[in-house]
């Protein structure tokens, strides 16, 4: 498929009137067919990922963690390596089917009015699921994301519905592929529009809440309908409302260094050759390192678990808060794809473990997994500049709602105007060039500013 064409429209114009106006019937089987492609795509990733776990990483009912842990050094090198090998391999035949050139979401919405080529895309996807169940440190959610994005891009083309329609139903499938992965259907609709859509207007949050609730419902046929993360029972204090004041602008200093380190890594991918050496030599490297660091494989589910419940030796902590989101940079530099949402959550979390187990020696009496929970929404709220969504996703992913709220709204302003002031960029701007970053301001609608 030749590479996506240029947005060529005015973007200064405004918005139709009412791009979703309920007599489009068109417009409306889009957006519920979109949530039934993303919930259906975002299952069968789901046990395409736990069969490949399952099968490379025995006993076939453990976690990735705990198969990890019990695994022999030799059986790290050969997975990865051959994680390292398939990465290579598979690009390679990428580039060689497919013309042109892929194009990430944020991208497609700004700068595409939301076209993706179809077959690099997918192929992209199902390589990611493989390799994260075998031990790559990316995000699994990037698959379903992806798949969705695509879905919605292909039924545009189908029904004739207009470009503005496109760019929201691209996102709306995005926000659908990772409600349904996540069991986060509110989330989801809120993270399609304000991290990737870029606007959070009342018109466009039904058909978001359409698609991802579609989503979520039937993706339930793998994924359980449970929250995701277990954390400990907690209840607001002043110890902790001030640990969230001070943590917070700390956290989101990290969050621009991270985003800024996810702009060297992309500009570092491999091409030409050097995309089959760099992810075997990474990988391989990636396997070694989890010989003595087993928590360093896979998307960071399994430790943020871990830190929630104060499950991680202080040590420990430090040392993985350093070497998990560098086990992500490198993964995502030597050429492999994936998400970033969990790594970036994981890396809150060691983050806001560390931060409060430092409080915890000035003012005892809180479980350290409190501060890991607020440590993780704070980091995805800065890094993905989503503080709404952010929040809310950390209720849907826990479970709760009351029990932290005001020391995370707290930690997680403090945390996004920071890093808001230091880089506007997220970790899905990071991947566009200087010159798109420009272009994509003086581009938003009046509507959206």
């Amino acid at each position: 498929m030749p590479d996506a064409p240029a947005d060529t429209s005015d973007d200064r114009a405004v918005m139709p009137p009412d791009p979703v106006a309920p007599g489009d019937r068109r417009f409306w089987a889009a957006v519920i067919l979109t949530g039934i492609i993303s919930g259906a795509a975002a299952a069968a990733l789901s046990a395409l990922l736990l069969a490949v776990q399952h099968l490379l990483w025995p006993p076939a009912r453990a976690s990735l963690l705990a198969a990890a842990s019990a695994a022999p050094a030799s059986h790290h090198l050969a997975i990865l390596l051959g994680a390292g090998l398939l990465t290579g391999c598979g690009q390679l035949l990428l580039v060689r089917l497919t013309t042109g050139n892929g194009i990430e979401i944020t991208s497609a919405l700004w700068f595409h009015a939301g076209r993706m080529p179809a077959l690099r895309t997918l192929g992209s996807a199902v390589l990611s699921v493989i390799t994260v169940g075998m031990g790559s440190s990316m995000g699994r959610e990037g698959a379903p994301k992806q798949v969705g994005a695509v879905a919605a891009n292909w039924l545009v083309d189908r029904l004739g519905l207009s470009d503005e329609q496109r760019r929201l139903l691209v996102a709306c499938g995005a926000g659908a592929g990772m409600a349904a992965v996540y069991n986060v259907p509110l989330g989801g609709a809120l993270f399609a529009l304000e991290v990737l859509r870029g606007v959070l207007a009342l018109r466009l949050v039904l058909p978001a809440l359409t698609a991802s609730m579609l989503a979520t419902i039937i993706a339930w046929v793998v994924i359980p309908d449970a929250p995701t993360y277990q954390i400990p029972a907690v209840h607001d204090s002043p110890s902790l409302l001030g640990w969230a004041l001070l943590a917070g602008p700390l956290i989101g200093v990290a969050s621009a260094g991270f985003v800024r380190a996810v702009e060297e890594a992309d500009r570092l991918r491999p091409s030409g050759r050097w995309r089959l050496v760099m992810p075997t030599a990474v990988f391989a490297l990636l396997g070694a390192v989890s010989i003595a660091f087993p928590q360093l494989l896979g998307n960071g589910k399994d430790l943020s678990q871990l830190v929630f419940l104060d499950g991680v030796a202080p040590r420990a902590m430090l040392a993985l808060m350093l070497l998990k989101p560098l086990a992500t940079l490198a993964c995502l530099g030597g050429g492999g794809s994936g998400g970033l949402f969990t790594p970036s959550l994981t890396f809150g979390a060691l983050l806001g473990g560390v931060l409060g187990l430092a409080w915890s020696w000035l003012v005892p009496g809180e479980p350290l997994g409190i501060f890991a929970v607020i440590g993780a929404g704070a980091l995805v709220a800065a890094t993905t500049q989503g503080p709404i969504s952010a929040a809310v996703l950390m209720i849907e992913l826990t479970g709760h709602d009351r029990a932290f709220i005001l020391p995370m709204l707290i930690a997680i302003a403090g945390a996004t105007m920071v890093a808001r002031r230091i880089d506007p960029r997220s970790i899905y701007d990071a991947r566009l060039s200087d010159e798109e970053l420009v272009e994509r301001q003086e581009r938003r609608l009046p509507t959206e500013r």
